[in-house]
């Protein structure tokens, strides 16, 4: 069932009158991992800025509509929008250390987001909020609670960030190179994190990435992304094995086959 629907999304520059999204369409569907393939400047995270009615001062959506559930977001009133933005449509980035507030606690970021959308309040958003730490993997939830983020590890911060992104249960989650500023190691336990939740929650992802390995790993279907348009979608491992625009081709022949290249794949 499909449950995002990107149709022909063209962003333009007020400024300088460029273009840096173009005639962008794509769908995802329930329980689906979408990712979005590209290099730095491509349009990826762009595009989840528009899904979330976040673009920047200075840039315009002159083209196109995105709907959610068969409602097209770029027709809401902002208010409306609060209704949708982090709680049915969630987001993760890519460095939680810059993305959480180090003035509160990790679990007083939890508990906001509850206290907000869900209407929990004392102990009830305190315990949901120790749940969602503990489905997220981290250890001792209760005593992480009262962690700063600077406190935790680079692994737990984004464990972290995960919680407070499903803390309203959405039906939709982004994430945004969400892998890229940790280890291998780590990255793949936050992939392996990502894939369980999809299934345990039937929870629709898009995962927007430059990584081929982490992307082959963790992708049912792949949009390609080049110089602000979509060039090619497909299933992940046809992508990967037979891609058919000369951009995939090249991108696939330029990665390194290095120890982490496609180490997720293998």
């Amino acid at each position: 069932m499909e449950i995002l629907k990107i149709e022909n999304l063209t962003i333009r520059n007020k400024k300088n009158n460029t273009f840096l999204l173009k005639d962008v369409s794509f769908t995802l569907t329930q329980g689906e991992i979408l990712g979005i393939l590209g290099e730095s400047g491509s349009g990826k995270s762009l595009t989840s800025l528009a899904i979330l009615g976040l673009l920047p001062s200075g840039l315009e959506i002159v083209k196109g509509a995105i709907y959610f559930q068969g409602r097209n977001l770029l027709e809401l009133s902002p208010k409306k929008w609060e209704s949708i933005r982090g709680w049915k449509i969630s987001i993760i980035l890519q460095d939680p250390l810059t993305s959480l507030n180090p003035l509160l606690t990790i679990g007083e970021q939890i508990v906001e987001g509850l206290e907000v959308h869900l209407g929990l309040k004392g102990r009830s958003a305190w315990d949901k909020a120790v749940e969602l730490l503990s489905e997220v993997g981290i250890p001792e939830p209760e005593f992480r609670m009262k962690s700063y983020p600077h406190q935790l590890s680079g692994g737990m911060r984004q464990r972290a960030m995960i919680a407070i992104a499903l803390a309203c249960n959405p039906m939709v989650l982004i994430a945004d190179e969400p892998t890229t500023a940790l280890d291998p190691t780590l990255q793949l336990q936050v992939l392996d994190l990502l894939k369980e939740l999809n299934k345990k929650r039937g929870l629709s992802i898009i995962f927007i990435t430059h990584d081929l390995g982490v992307m082959r790993y963790i992708a049912d279907r792949v949009v390609v992304y080049y110089k602000g348009e979509v060039v090619e979608i497909g299933e992940s491992e046809k992508i990967f094995t037979e891609p058919s625009h000369p951009y995939t081709l090249s991108l696939l022949f330029s990665y390194p086959r290095s120890p982490k290249a496609y180490s997720y794949a293998t």
